[in-house]
């Protein structure tokens, strides 16, 4: 089975180079990596040329946004499968890729999740909150639930049936395919009960009280869109990120 990894990247040299070494150090190999860039003017461009054909595909051209260069990167992707790493991010250990591949395999599933860890920006070992996912049911999506985005990879034909990313959505075009993926067209869906991904704070969706009213913003008209619920699984979703600041320090990933 082969692997698609898109990373979008812009103006974000400090920590690319984190999230293709990331890629590159996968016990798993069959893995297609591909690289979107925004146009960046900050070094990045070089500091992704430098890695070679490493990195099987690389664009670098203006876009209208992080979901417009992921669709470019999906409409890219030659893998059976398809998953992004955020250029914050990184996998919390080298065999991510290959749990996630046995997932596919032993399941028979068209997607696969994980949990995910929010880590500081400055030293990814200490754990700010812990995103346990537990597993799917259909109810649980009118009860705010949702796997973590950066941990959910999607067969490709998954996206060629359903679409790819509703850019008129900001900040929720993620969660708007997970309740369209999930909710509407009830793809099957298999849960890796481990972290898989380290998460730097301070992404769009979650570095100010703005950008997270915005996002609720967004929630109730993605949920509306594909008919899960309203205002009462915005207040659900919101509140169920309580939980994940508890007991977070046993989750730190340790080397």
């Amino acid at each position: 089975m082969k692997i698609t990894v898109v990373t979008a990247v812009y103006n974000n040299k400090e920590t690319i180079k984190d999230a293709l070494d990331s890629v590159f150090s996968q016990t798993y190999h069959n893995v297609e990596h591909i690289v979107v860039d925004g146009g960046s003017t900050d070094g990045t461009v070089e500091v992704v040329r430098a890695y070679g054909d490493k990195v099987e595909k690389f664009l670098t051209e203006p876009d209208e946004g992080i979901y417009d260069a992921l669709n470019k990167g999906i409409a890219l992707a030659t893998g059976e499968v398809v998953g992004f790493l955020n250029s914050d991010d990184v996998y919390a250990h080298d065999r991510v890729l290959e749990k996630i591949a046995r997932a596919f395999q032993h399941e028979n599933a068209d997607s696969v999740y994980g949990d995910l860890n929010y880590v500081q920006r400055d030293d990814i070992s200490k754990v700010v909150r812990h995103w346990k996912s537990h597993g799917f049911t259909p109810k649980k999506l009118r009860q705010g639930w949702m796997p973590p985005h950066p941990t959910f990879y999607v067969k490709r034909k998954i996206y060629e049936k359903y679409g790819g990313f509703d850019t008129s959505f900001k900040i929720a075009a993620d969660y708007d395919s997970i309740l369209r993926f999930l909710g509407q067209h009830q793809i099957s869906t298999a849960y890796v009960p481990e972290v898989l991904v380290q998460m730097r704070l301070g992404g769009v969706s979650n570095r100010d009280l703005r950008s997270i009213l915005k996002k609720s913003g967004e929630d109730y008209r993605a949920l509306k869109k594909n008919g899960i619920g309203g205002k009462r699984v915005v207040f659900m979703k919101n509140f169920s990120k309580v939980s994940q600041f508890v007991k977070r320090e046993k989750h730190k990933v340790r080397a």
